[in-house]
């Protein structure tokens, strides 16, 4: 009898496939425009990375918040917003042929991705606690995004706190590969964040939107200083993100991963110990497939 592998894949990057399927979709709305206009395209992109093999799948809750909507639209339709997605979520699932497919619940950055220097915690909190409030009755597990400071970081530890599901932080990394230790967007080293996950109900710690050259050092780093955590990877297809990137001043230009390209880094991702593998913005339905077909082969 052949031994389970214990790997999960998480699905790809939902605002790149809405666009690749047609969805309305610019900026600053991102992938909230299709969820305002054309929901059924939501429900479509989700069913794509279902039927690619994904495991899990994530609400597209990350741009229902003020960076993207607006403060006004935000405060008129942010959380209504996000239990919709929530919903499409589950009839994707419901719709599937994979019932087993699990729910992230999304909690992004509410001020900005990569934008550390844009962060206010009280703004931060209190949209995070509408986003959890929205999303809690229909996913089965969380994820905190694109975490790119400390002081995010311990903003997203007061819901793993509260929450009795499974609770997974995804930090974004410096895309410098000459990097003598990973750090944080912010600058800060990754491992002093990790740090701060002593003692917490955190069950795990993922890498996203970051490009795939940095991951593999930052998940050895890891998994040396807390061997009892359960740790994974979701990169990006983007040209590498500098300092003074400017997030929703523009579209971010993407390079071309192959899915063999990227299937070579989850391999490696893998023998570092990685067990929850997907993919973040330009990462799709295609590349995901290539993963799960190399995991039927494992």
């Amino acid at each position: 009898m052949r031994t389970p592998v214990s790997l999960v894949i998480l699905d790809g990057g939902m605002g790149r496939e809405l666009q690749r399927i047609g969805a309305p979709f610019s900026q600053p709305l991102w992938s909230a425009q299709a969820l305002i206009e054309a929901p059924e395209y939501v429900k479509q992109a989700h069913c794509n990375f279902i039927q690619a093999g994904a495991d899990i799948i994530t609400i597209n809750s990350y741009a229902c918040v003020p960076f993207h909507l607006g403060a006004a639209l935000y405060k008129q339709k942010g959380p209504e917003l996000a239990i919709q997605a929530a919903i499409l979520a589950r009839e994707a699932v419901q719709n599937s042929e994979k019932k087993t497919a699990l729910i992230a619940g999304s909690l992004p950055p509410v001020l900005g991705s990569y934008r550390p220097d844009l962060f206010k915690p009280k703004i931060a909190f209190d949209v995070t606690e509408q986003l959890y409030t929205a999303q809690d009755p229909y996913c089965d597990l969380w994820i905190a995004e694109t975490v790119a400071s400390i002081a995010e970081l311990k903003v997203m530890l007061t819901f793993a706190a509260q929450s009795s599901k499974p609770f997974y932080i995804a930090f974004t990394l410096n895309d410098d590969v000459n990097a003598k230790t990973p750090t944080l967007r912010s600058g800060e080293q990754l491992s002093e964040a990790i740090e701060y996950l002593r003692e917490t109900d955190v069950r795990g710690v993922l890498l996203n939107c970051s490009i795939p050259e940095v991951i593999g050092p930052a998940l050895l780093l890891i998994k040396a200083l807390r061997k009892h955590l359960t740790i994974g990877a979701y990169a990006n297809s983007f040209i590498p993100i500098d300092e003074n990137h400017k997030a929703n001043s523009t579209f971010q230009s993407l390079r071309s991963v192959s899915e063999q390209a990227y299937l070579h880094h989850a391999q490696n991702w893998y023998e570092a110990g990685a067990r929850i593998i997907g993919g973040c913005c330009g990462i799709g339905p295609s590349h995901i497939a290539e993963i799960a077909q190399w995991k039927e082969k494992l």
